[in-house]
């Protein structure tokens, strides 16, 4: 950046066509330079949310969560500044003069939970399925950096996507022994015919 202020500098017309590429080059480099920052930032994000789903998982749990642990862990995840909030509210309700001393923090807080609470339900919240054994296995391993956030394969996980989940394991709990005799009973009428 400093070697394109100094051929800049060199150039005596501003409407030279080396002036010109020499900005080109600088926005081109500043694009880039923005965009790696926004990579960055949300990895810092998504780092921090997926730390904070490692430190409410038991220590050597091996097995997947549950739909209902992980619907549960989504809700507590959710729910995760309302003591904050209450300290806040707290504050503002003791004089007049504090009424607006933390209103932006609240603003963000709210406007954050808003936002992740839509996405969980309808869309989804980009994370790891945490039912899956493979990506479970792939957050008990990940070494807690953002820069490794890269390497694991995020889902949009929903409200209703776990609802299926819990519905397809009741399903197939209940239905295994039963399927087991239907299959059976199928076999014995077809070795009848």
């Amino acid at each position: 950046m400093t070697n394109l202020r100094k051929e800049l500098e060199k150039c005596k017309h501003p409407n030279s066509r080396k002036t010109k590429a020499l900005s080109k080059k600088a926005r081109r480099q500043n694009n880039k330079h923005k965009q790696r920052m926004g990579h960055a930032i949300k990895s810092n994000i998504m780092g921090e949310k997926l730390t904070w789903f490692l430190e409410h998982i038991e220590e050597g749990r091996k097995q997947p969560l549950s739909p209902e642990e992980f619907e549960q862990l989504i809700q507590l995840y959710l729910k995760r500044f309302d003591e904050e909030l209450e300290q806040i509210a707290l504050k503002q309700s003791i004089s007049k003069n504090r009424a607006n001393q933390h209103a932006a923090r609240q603003d963000v807080i709210r406007i954050t939970l808003e936002k992740e609470t839509n996405e969980y339900k309808a869309g989804g919240m980009e994370l790891l399925n945490l039912c899956d054994p493979v990506k479970f296995k792939s957050l008990m391993d990940w070494d807690g950096s953002a820069i490794n956030v890269q390497h694991l394969k995020l889902d949009l996980v929903s409200h209703n996507m776990l609802q299926r989940f819990k519905k397809n394991t009741e399903e197939s709990k209940g239905a295994s022994p039963i399927s087991t005799t239907t299959s059976s009973t199928a076999a014995e009428e077809v070795m009848e015919t």
